[in-house]
């Protein structure tokens, strides 16, 4: 099996984030998107990364095998009077999955998180996504609360949970 690398994003990934970004959306139905991916252009995009490159309130990560990205990750510093928590999000090619990248980018996340003073990180993950959901309750979060109808996919209501990770539920 191939090693895969994770690295922060990089302006000049741009386009192969984009990429991913519909060949992830095509195959599940865990995101807000789907198979046309991101509203975006390269250059918006390139932007963004370039903003956030050396902040301390983000971090975006990729995972790359064979230069490939087929996966990433990120926390981002909420605003103003919640500025003491985190939105983090993870996602993996679907032909990835159990080799462990999920667990090493959230360590990476929570890492990042402590170090930069975030006191909470939170997620939203699809009710009925047991794989995900294991993931985070290894890591400490704790559902909140279940939101009714969180997404509407092909005229079907999409239940999520809503959980967090707290330093008292940290690992």
């Amino acid at each position: 099996m191939e090693t895969y690398t994770i690295t922060p994003a990089k302006p000049a990934d741009a386009a192969a984030i984009l990429d991913y970004l519909k060949q992830l959306g095509g195959e599940t139905d865990n995101l807000s998107f789907g198979a046309e991916g991101l509203p975006f252009t390269v250059a918006e995009e390139k932007a963004y990364l370039a903003a956030r490159e050396s902040a301390r309130d983000c971090l975006m990560l990729l995972v790359k095998q064979g230069g490939q990205i087929i996966g990433d990750a990120s926390v981002e510093r909420l605003p103003r009077r919640m500025r003491h928590r985190g939105s983090i999000g993870i996602s993996v090619l679907k032909a990835h999955w159990g080799r462990g990248i999920g667990s090493a980018l959230m360590a990476q996340l929570i890492a990042f998180a402590r170090e930069n003073g975030f006191s909470q990180l939170e997620l939203e993950v699809r009710s009925d996504n047991a794989r995900a959901i294991r993931l985070y309750e290894r890591y400490g979060f704790r559902k909140l609360c279940t939101f009714p109808a969180f997404f509407k996919i092909r005229g079907e209501a999409v239940d999520y949970d809503l959980m967090n990770l707290t330093p008292e539920h940290a690992e």
